[in-house]
Parts: C-alpha cells; structure tokens; sequence
C-alpha cells in the first residue's frame, strides 16, 4: 500500500474513531493540527509521512477522556499502522510523537526529541492558542462544568504532572497554566511567527474579559 492510501485510511479511520468526541478534541481538531503541520513541515527537513500519521493519531485516544490512561493511545495507533503494514521505524516513531506530544504541566521534561515530533507539536500548540484555542479552552471548560472564572482562586504555575492532569480550576486559570505559556515554547521558526500573533490575540481578550467582568 502506498503513503498516500495510508494517510487516506487514516483520515478514515480517526474521523470514525473520534465521532463523538468532545469538540475541542474531535476530527476538526485533527484537521486543523493535520493542516498545519502540513504547512510548518514545508520549512523543516522531516519525513513528511511521520509528520502526517503523528498529526493525524496524536490525539486518537487523549488521556484526558480515558481515565488518565497514557498507553491507549499509542496502542490504537499501533495496532491500526501495523494493520496497513506500516513499517516498525515509522510506527515507533508516531508512538514517540503521541507519548511526548501533550503538555503536561510547568515541571515535566520531555523524554523523546525529533523534528518530525518538533513539526506536530507546534502545530498542535497553535491550535490551542488564539481564537480556536479561546473557544476550545471554554468547551472543555462547560464539558467539565467548570467555573468560568473566579477571583479568588488564583492560577498555579508551579502544579506536578498529577496536580495537571486533575486539576478543576476555573477555565480563565487555563489561559496561565498553559495556553499564555505556549509562544515561548514553540519549536520551529514558523511555529513561532505564527503564535505571536495568536498569542496577542489572546492578551487583547483576557483584557476586555476582566474588563467585561467588572462592568465596564
């Protein structure tokens, strides 16, 4: 089978896997993170399969929505690449690209590096920050029935992996826990012109939200 038909079983295969997903985690997200890191790869030398299946199976088993469970999602994509008969290299290298992909909070170090991983985690930051990333933080937020925003529970920059993951702080707190974070962590030149934009985007909205908040 040639890459093409692969990465068109793919796009199958991830829309009918995630067609229940929660919105900000669902095919249009991958789309867009699958876009992107189809435009930053054009100024990156790397395997432009690698960065496509990563893209594409990032995100077809977040942890977020299966009770913390880390593994399920490299395993679906595993089993489902070794079902086209994708070789052992590409299918370990997508494995690496969705176990290190996630932030995880202010203290966790990544523990795998590649160009390919450095094109799909940009591309998946962008998509979190900006004016998708507004709407995508504010979805979870209802989907988790979250508070919106309140004042006297600060945001707390210095929380483990573990106090990350279950944290059910107010959705404004999110914006400083991780979304005001990712411009200085984007990885290619590209990425990073992109997300100052976005990142602007978002200062200009909090400002108008607190203004917003106290009645003016």
């Amino acid at each position: 089978m040639n890459k093409e038909s692969i990465i068109a079983q793919t796009v199958e295969f991830v829309k009918q896997t995630l067609a229940d997903a929660e919105g900000g985690h669902d095919w249009w997200h991958i789309y867009r993170v699958w876009k992107s890191a189809k435009e930053l790869a054009r100024s990156e030398k790397v395997d432009l399969f690698v960065v496509e299946l990563g893209a594409l199976l990032h995100d077809i088993a977040d942890s977020k929505f299966h009770n913390g469970d880390e593994e399920i999602g490299p395993r679906l994509a595993r089993e489902f690449l070794s079902s086209l008969s994708v070789d052992e290299e590409t299918i370990i290298h997508v494995e690496n690209i969705i176990n290190n992909i996630s932030f995880k909070g202010g203290k966790e170090t990544q523990k795998f590096n590649s160009r390919e991983l450095d094109v799909v985690q940009d591309a998946d930051r962008m998509d979190a920050i900006g004016a998708i990333g507004i709407a995508r933080t504010f979805n979870y937020g209802g989907h988790k029935n979250r508070e919106i925003y309140n004042p006297t529970i600060p945001p707390n920059l210095n929380m483990s992996k573990e106090e990350y993951k279950n944290s059910d702080a107010p959705t404004i707190n999110h914006f400083y826990e991780k979304l005001l974070l990712l411009k200085d962590r984007m990885n290619t030149n590209a990425g990073k012109a992109m997300a100052e934009k976005r990142h602007a985007f978002m200062q200009v909205y909090l400002n108008e939200f607190y203004q917003e908040w106290e009645g003016r």
